[in-house]
């Protein structure tokens, strides 16, 4: 038999954890599950090994709203958020939802039956599990292999080449020679932390730079705070202290590159050797913001490379060798072992087919309705966080108002709510406006966004608060409709 709930939630990481709280809280009568590939929840925070793991996000809007992150260190290490997410879904009652081992191969939308089917593989079986809504949390990135181009003479290499996102926990590179190939946020996480656990020396060799700031991991502001005010009082104020700064930090970047750009220059050269070429290695061609500013909490990468323990090597690669890498411009880094930090492939809904009435819906024609739901998908929420503040931010607007969609559709009598396709009124734009390679690799496969409100995707959560939370559902660019739906809840 077809198990059937009211809503299925894919992905146990910090956006689906997100829809089953806001489920919970707004809509008690609607039964849910929440299907997880992997052994154990956390998404991202469980499935990264690597040396270092942390968030380059302060943990006062990483963490949820309704669950305060009562540490006064806003940069948490990986098993520290794991511990907190693992709390949360304790305290809420959320883990009895969750099924692990429950891998979505595809998911399919009947406009006869009007509801989902989602073929997953459980174990080795395959069953099937229906639901009126869809909510996708799987996050959009391929869990399963990271991005790693192939270079030459990667056989000759007589070490090992090992990829983070597949980081094994027994690796011994005590005493080693290590060659971080890339610069962004999880080579800066990882160099100083390979240093300061006994490697022997640690190289970041990049093929142009990256920009990277220096912040405090914990903020003085939140130790007043939270000496002086009541435990909510002080979590309020310092994530709304969080928010605001990012959001205007963000808006003095993108209207004032060049003064951005300065500041964190002076920044990395205050805290590098006298004489170091802050320009050739920290001074990215693109403005602020055009990719993720990389955050190196009290400044650890640099003080790193100021202790002699690392270097930055800004060059191409020409070729691997039995012994380390052949660069252009003639150098040779000796390596006893070479991590390829290179990227991501992105992927959506976790690499499941998706389809409507049996005919595959291809992504890149549809629309994106608020960021969260796609044109020809009905009853469907995806969560993309923002590139620019904390993930959790928009995973929490997108799970309250999905929420409100359905109490809405409940109020009125509706069962299907589909965003309605702009046509020719509106431009297509690409859905995300950052082009880190991961997206620029994928923009044939992402769905699109539009030129205006609602179908453009705002990098802002003060616009989205307007726009998401107080914005009205009963929408123009939403159809609601009615249609029979005769199978009752069986979870």
């Amino acid at each position: 038999m077809t198990e059937f709930v009211d809503v299925v939630i894919v992905g146990a990481g910090i956006s689906g954890i997100s829809a089953a709280w806001h489920l919970q809280d707004r809509c008690p009568g609607k039964s849910y599950v929440i299907l997880e590939r992997r052994d154990n929840l956390g998404g991202t925070w469980d499935l990264f090994k690597y040396p270092g793991i942390r968030s380059d996000s302060d943990m006062f809007t990483l963490g949820f709203r309704f669950k305060p992150w009562t540490s006064e260190k806003a940069i948490a290490d990986g098993p520290s958020i794991m511990a907190y997410l693992e709390e949360t879904v304790a305290e809420y009652g959320i883990d009895k939802h969750i099924r692990y081992g429950n891998n979505v191969l595809s998911a399919n939308w009947s406009d006869a039956e009007n509801r989902w089917s989602l073929r997953v593989d459980r174990g080795g079986e395959e069953v099937e599990v229906s639901a009126r809504y869809l909510m996708a949390c799987s996050g959009y990135y391929n869990y399963e292999q990271g991005f790693s181009p192939e270079f030459p003479g990667a056989e000759d290499f007589e070490g090992a080449i090992i990829h983070p996102q597949h980081w094994p926990e027994d690796l011994d590179y005590a005493g080693k020679r290590i060659v971080v190939i890339g610069s962004g946020a999880t080579a800066v996480t990882l160099i100083p932390a390979l240093a300061d656990s006994g490697s022997g020396h640690v190289t970041m060799l990049q093929r142009s730079p990256t920009f990277i700031a220096a912040l405090p991991d914990v903020d003085p502001f939140t130790v007043a705070t939270n000496r002086r005010l009541p435990a909510k009082a002080a979590y309020v104020l310092n994530r709304w202290k969080s928010i605001l700064a990012q959001s205007f930090q963000y808006q003095i970047a993108r209207k004032f590159p060049d003064f951005f750009r300065k500041q964190l220059l002076t920044m990395a050269e205050r805290r590098l050797p006298e004489g170091y070429d802050v320009r050739k290695h920290f001074n990215p061609r693109y403005n602020p913001w055009d990719e993720r500013v990389c955050l190196a909490p009290n400044g650890d990468l640099f003080k790193t490379i100021r202790a002699g323990k690392a270097d930055v090597v800004t060059d191409t690669i020409e070729r691997f060798t039995g012994t380390g890498i052949q660069l252009a411009s003639g150098q040779h880094l000796d390596a006893d072992i070479i991590v390829t930090a290179t990227g991501l492939n992105l992927q959506l809904f976790g690499g499941a087919s998706i389809s409507r009435n049996g005919e595959p819906i291809v992504l890149n024609d549809t629309m994106a309705y608020k960021g969260m739901m796609l044109t020809h998908m009905p009853n469907m929420a995806f969560t993309i966080g923002y590139t620019n503040a904390s993930w959790t931010l928009k995973a929490d607007l997108v799970s309250e108002f999905f929420c409100r969609v359905i109490n809405f559709m409940d109020s009125q009598g509706y069962d299907r709510v589909e965003p309605r396709h702009p046509g020719t009124s509106v431009d297509e734009k690409p859905l995300m406006d950052f082009t880190p390679g991961y997206v620029l690799r994928a923009l044939d496969y992402l769905p699109k966004a539009g030129s205006r409100t609602p179908w453009r995707l705002k990098q802002n959560y003060l616009l989205d608060l307007q726009l998401i939370r107080r914005g009205k559902v009963d929408d123009a660019a939403l159809e609601f409709s009615k249609h029979q739906a005769p199978v009752a809840a069986t979870a």
